[in-house]
């Protein structure tokens, strides 16, 4: 007996129309128990539009023009540094800024002497600067000088003078500090809250 001819004659069985019937069943682990699904009947592809190519132009360009505008508005932000709130003058205090101003009138002769004195601390300096410049020429003058003269002795002195020190790359150091610690200092053990602001 066909499996067509068990479902025909479950359903005259059961007395259920003949229209379900051509329905496709599936039987699962044992054949007396049966699925049915409907039978979903195909549509022909509907026929694609012809669009004018002036038109799909002008969407491509408006959405190339819509790109490059965000991009510009995602380039303006770049530049833009995340606020730092201990850095930052509360508006009280700028709202009080002209009661805290004092009226202080110093007279010409302090004034000419205040530019004199930041005139000659400025070439002062400069002059400072100008040695460290020379010194540090001398300097790199004496090594390279050094170095040729090694390499006219011999190429693998040389190779190895130019190597890398890897013993100086973790430099340590340790001196005199601003603030010396505090003798017999007994730290608090208390809790940290931490409320600074998550940026993403």
């Amino acid at each position: 007996m066909t499996l067509f001819k068990k479902v025909a004659s479950f359903y005259r069985f059961a007395n259920i129309s003949s229209s379900l019937v051509l329905s496709r069943s599936l039987t699962t682990s044992t054949p007396l128990l049966f699925q049915f699904t409907p039978c979903l009947l195909a549509e022909p592809l509907k026929k694609k539009k012809r669009i004018d190519p002036a038109i799909l132009k002008a969407r491509e360009e408006r959405r190339k023009k819509k790109l490059e505008r965000q991009i510009r508005r995602l380039e303006k932000n770049t530049k833009q540094y995340k606020p730092i709130d201990e850095c930052e003058v509360p508006l009280a205090l700028l709202d009080e800024k002209t009661k805290r101003q004092r009226e202080i009138t110093l007279s010409p002769e302090i004034l000419d002497k205040r530019v004199l004195l930041e005139q000659k601390w400025c070439s002062y300096k400069r002059e400072q600067h100008l040695s460290d410049l020379k010194i540090l020429d001398r300097l790199l003058f004496a090594q390279q000088y050094a170095l040729d003269e090694l390499r006219k002795e011999s190429e693998t002195l040389y190779q190895q003078a130019i190597q890398i020190d890897s013993f100086l790359i973790p430099y340590k150091s340790n001196g005199p500090t601003d603030t010396p610690p505090i003798e017999n200092y007994d730290q608090p053990d208390g809790e940290y809250q931490d409320i600074s602001k998550k940026w993403e």
